[in-house]
Order: C-alpha cells, then structure tokens, then sequence
C-alpha cells in the first residue's frame, strides 16, 4: 500500500516537479495575506483552519533531515469525508477525489533553505476545502530528492524511503472564504 500510495496523485505533480529546475525561491514579507506553515517532522504548525480568498502561502521547514511539502487539492463541494480518510482511499478513489493539478506544490528543504514553489504561485483564490498534505518518503534524502524531481520523468520520484508523511499525521485542511 504504501508504494501504491506514492503514486496518488502526485501524478499530477510530474510537469510540475519536471519544472523545478525553472522554479524561483520565494521572497518577500508576510504581509496581512501571507500565511507561513512550518513544516515539522511530522506536522503543519501554524496551519490556519480558514483564510480569505487570495492569501499566499510560504512553507518553512524546522527539520534538520527531512525534506517536506505543502501539497493543496481543493477538495469538491459535495465531498465529506476528512481529509485522513480521503488520503488513505484506494488510489482509483482517491484519484477520482483529487482529479487534476493541486492548487498549489510548495517543498522546504530542511534546515531553513528557502522555499521552492513547484507549482502555482503559493495563493489560494478559490473559496472551498483544501487537503493539506505531504507525499515526500520518510527518509528520503532530500538531494536526491530533488535532483530526481528536476531530472523529469512521469510521476514522482522514486526515491527509497518509507511511507509517506501523510501517514505519520503531516495532512490537514484549509477552508477558503
């Protein structure tokens, strides 16, 4: 299973891991509409429960080894379940759930390195439940990581490590007013 769980739909995440090696750093202040999550091994601090249409996220990461990502469906209006039980479905109903691109892919390489917007700009412009969670193996070596993910290919990269951290709790949600 937890093989089968890396390949969810991060599927859709291959253009935008193809493309990190385009990718600028973000920079700037944390303004009124500017929302830092703290990646920690293994959790979202600070994650808020709602925030307005058009807030940006910035991803930091306190782990001195793990790398970690801020992976954001918007979850479809009719669906109810929570977000545990919808990362833990079968991957064809999962995939049904979360059809399409994520919202938005931000990775933080551990030890304060500056974030990397992998996909989509960091806001959030579109009211509606988000699925807040990261993909990324435990221990896996976050160089290699990223190396693999810049190389291209179809899917995620594979890259030996456990279960992803979604399993170890690293998931929430976000309403968007």
């Amino acid at each position: 299973m937890e093989t089968e769980f890396r390949r969810r739909p991060r599927r859709a995440l291959a253009g935008a891991l193809a493309a990190l090696a385009l990718v600028a750093t973000a920079c700037g202040s944390d303004g009124d509409d500017t929302r830092t999550v703290t990646a920690e091994d293994y959790s979202f601090e600070d994650l808020p429960a709602r925030v307005d249409a058009g807030t940006t996220f910035k991803l930091t990461n306190d782990s001195d080894k793990e790398l970690h990502e801020m992976v954001m469906f918007r979850i479809p209006d009719n669906e109810r379940r929570s977000v545990e039980e919808l990362i833990r479905l079968p991957e064809d109903q999962m995939g049904a759930v979360f059809a399409g691109e994520p919202a938005m892919v931000l990775i933080a390489p551990p030890s304060g390195a500056d974030q990397i917007i992998a996909l989509g700009t960091g806001e959030l412009t579109q009211p509606g439940r988000y699925a807040v969670v990261c993909f990324i193996p435990t221990g896996a070596d976050p160089g290699a990581y990223l190396a693999a993910a810049q190389s291209g290919g179809e899917g995620p990269p594979d890259i030996p490590g456990g279960p992803p951290h979604a399993f170890s709790g690293m998931f929430g949600q976000v309403i968007v007013e």
